[in-house]
């Protein structure tokens, strides 16, 4: 692929922005190089800001921040450092907590780009005549078709549900991946053409953390078994997100915006419908995933036969409280 067909790709995909602010994380890998450049050339330098964080924790850190530096100078982006207070931890809680905080800081930044001074300063410039500006800056990623085939096998091993074969969704929130539709060889073929050199980071090779094995030991194995696993994953991926579209649809309709349902209803519904409705009541009610809630169904429905008020824990610092006929969910203190 092109360069001139790579940019038209995400270009396409209308996930960064032609007009206002866009916060681009850079680490200095090649994922994270491809995205500054494509950012520049599709949203103009001005309207770019970059973000990196520097961890502390690798002996390296300090010249990927110089990279990054020289990078967004030759490009012409403004740059923002974060410097990390470095931390001891495993190595899964350390991931969560890097993960945690360049979100934080995505956020910020973003956040102060929101403000329309700020954004109107930001492309050099006041809004032109008949075009708003986004009510909120997006944050762009440099995931890629690589990252999502080792995002939906970690999951498929860690967590049950059909949620874990979705993978990433494209655009999250604020959140964007433009690059989900490339593969890690062509993001590297795009730095070479255009001269772009980047970090390696020896952590992804670094088998304490559950990524690597898959990235180097379960992928390839899978690539062994046929050639094209790493495009059926994501075509299933895709086949499955489009599904997904229609069971929300059904269960908005089931629940009318309501957060309970009658326990009379549940034990009439499909076993599988019954059990994607507690998920959806356990996890806006948490505000993040709890899929184990879905195996407490023949629980729940075993109380609420009984009558009167019961109350069950379901995971997720999460109870299923039973109440005048109807299921809630309702979220638990965390222990001192």
């Amino acid at each position: 692929m092109s360069v001139e067909e790579l940019r038209e790709l995400v270009q396409t995909s209308g996930l960064l922005p032609s007009q206002g602010p866009l916060v681009a994380m850079l680490s200095g890998g090649r994922d994270s190089v491809c995205l500054l450049d494509l950012a520049v050339a599709i949203c103009a330098a001005g309207a770019v800001r970059a973000l990196h964080i520097n961890y502390g924790l690798r002996s390296e850190a300090d010249g990927d921040e110089r990279y990054c530096r020289e990078l967004c100078q030759q490009l012409g982006v403004e740059l923002e450092v974060v410097h990390a207070q470095q931390r001891s931890a495993g190595a899964g809680n350390l991931q969560a907590w890097a993960r945690e905080l360049r979100y934080r800081e995505a956020q910020r930044v973003a956040s102060d780009l929101d403000d329309p001074a700020a954004r109107a300063r930001t492309r050099g410039g006041v809004p032109s005549e008949g075009h708003e500006l986004p009510a909120a800056t997006p944050i762009a990623t440099g995931h890629t078709a690589s990252d999502q085939v080792e995002t939906i096998l970690y999951r498929l091993a860690a967590s049950p549900g059909r949620r874990a074969l979705l993978g990433m969704p494209a655009c999250e929130g604020r959140l964007v991946r433009p690059l989900l539709e490339l593969t890690r060889e062509q993001t590297a073929a795009y730095c070479r053409t255009r001269g772009l050199s980047w970090r390696e980071d020896a952590s992804n090779e670094d088998e304490r953390y559950a990524r690597s094995r898959v990235r180097g030991g379960l992928v390839p194995a899978l690539r062994a078994v046929h050639p094209a696993a790493e495009a059926n994953v994501l075509r299933t991926a895709q086949l499955l997100r489009a599904e997904a579209e229609l069971l929300d649809a059904q269960l908005d309709a089931e629940l009318q915006g309501a957060s309970s349902i009658a326990i009379e209803r549940l034990a009439r519904l499909p076993a599988a419908l019954a059990r994607l409705i507690v998920i959806r009541l356990a996890e806006e009610a948490a505000g993040t995933f709890v899929p184990q809630a879905g195996a407490r169904v023949g629980e729940i429905l075993a109380l609420g036969r009984r009558g009167g008020r019961a109350e069950l824990h379901v995971g997720g610092l999460l109870s299923a409280v039973i109440e005048d006929g109807r299921l809630h969910m309702v979220s638990l203190r965390p222990p001192d």
